[in-house]
């Protein structure tokens, strides 16, 4: 019927933290993000075709200041995505800057003097937090710099337990000279 409980088996999720299973995903991820860059990057080339056209006369000041600053918006984001492959980190840095750039384009795009003042005031306090975070990043500790805090305090953890069981063993020794 029913085969006996096996204490030795492992449980069923311990197979997903094989490094086996987890490089495999880490290379779909890869596959996903570098397939982003391409989309990214062929939107990129359509987009500058649209913008040299919209520079032909009449000139629309309006609208080639908004394709320029979408590209700058989509130049952004290609740099966040190499970031990400080249780091395995989103760099909060260029995601704020893409942040600023892409509400200074709606901001443009709509114009200051046709926008409620309610939504100028959030868009302000909005830029106000950004500002603060582009700061404060600085202050923060480097943590994908090669630097793993988790492992590295495993490691101190590690560490701490051989040398408590250093000390018991001695201790020992000394009891069983004695």
């Amino acid at each position: 019927m029913h085969e006996p409980f096996n204490k030795s088996s492992t449980p069923w999720y311990k197979w997903l933290n094989s490094s086996g299973v987890i490089q495999m995903l880490e290379f779909v991820q890869d596959l996903i993000i570098i397939s982003l860059c391409i989309g990214l990057f062929s939107f990129m080339a359509i987009q500058l075709r649209e913008m040299f056209v919209s520079l032909l006369p009449p000139l629309n000041f309006t609208r080639v200041t908004a394709d320029i600053l979408f590209l700058l918006i989509l130049v952004e984001l290609f740099r966040l995505l190499i970031i990400y492959l080249q780091e395995r980190r989103v760099s909060i840095g260029v995601a704020v800057e893409v942040s600023i750039v892409s509400i200074l384009r709606e901001i443009i795009v709509k114009g200051i003097l046709e926008t409620p003042w309610s939504q100028v005031l959030a868009t302000c306090s909005f830029l106000l937090v950004l500002a603060v975070l582009l700061v404060v990043r600085v202050w923060l500790p480097p943590t994908f710099e090669g630097v793993d805090p988790e492992q590295k305090v495993s490691q101190l953890y590690k560490q701490k337990i051989i040398k408590d069981n250093n000390s018991i063993n001695k201790r020992k020794l000394r009891n069983h000279s004695r």
